[in-house]
């Protein structure tokens, strides 16, 4: 084996080694609204940027952490990578302008009824609920690189520095 092609085939299975379950996938296309319908969020308008798209409910402490994070990505990297909140019910305008209010969220938030989440989790029939947040990874061409749920293992994605190592991976 030649050693370019050895490079790309250890390179390609510590990526591989690196995603989450979901991932290595072509990001589904979705048409969310704002809380307020004045806005969609459509998947297509962001191509050709590096998308963070964060699954949560307002009522979830570890989404509020996560909030945090987000907003210091937002700010670090400006227009190089877009940032998309998406809940669920039972959040609706109210709890979701509360939500920005203490947590002092800007980072645009869409609202699902939940079937843009079930194709972005490959949620099964009989699957009773989901773990929040969830955290999606996606490149400039629009496949899934990585996902997260919260766990001690991704911590640091969800609270600290580890998700910027993902994100300058994606932009280099």
């Amino acid at each position: 084996m030649t050693r370019r092609l050895l490079c790309s085939v250890l390179l390609g299975a510590a990526l591989l080694s690196a995603s989450g379950e979901l991932s290595n996938r072509r990001a589904p296309s979705f048409a969310l609204p704002s809380p307020d319908y004045s806005h969609f969020y459509d998947s297509q308008d962001y191509r050709g940027k590096v998308l963070l798209i964060d699954i949560m409910t307002t009522t979830c402490p570890h989404c509020q952490l996560l909030s945090t994070t987000l907003e210091k990505v937002a700010e670090k990297y400006k227009d190089k990578v877009a940032v998309l909140t998406v809940v669920l019910p039972p959040d609706n305008q109210t709890t979701i302008q509360q939500y920005r209010n203490v947590n002092h969220v800007t980072v645009p938030i869409a609202c699902d009824q939940g079937q843009m989440t079930i194709s972005y989790l490959n949620a099964k029939p009989g699957q009773r609920s989901i773990d929040v947040p969830h955290l999606f990874v996606i490149d400039k061409q629009g496949m899934i690189r990585n996902d997260f749920a919260y766990s001690e293992k991704d911590k640091s994605v969800f609270e600290g520095p580890g998700l910027f190592p993902e994100i300058d991976k994606l932009l280099k």
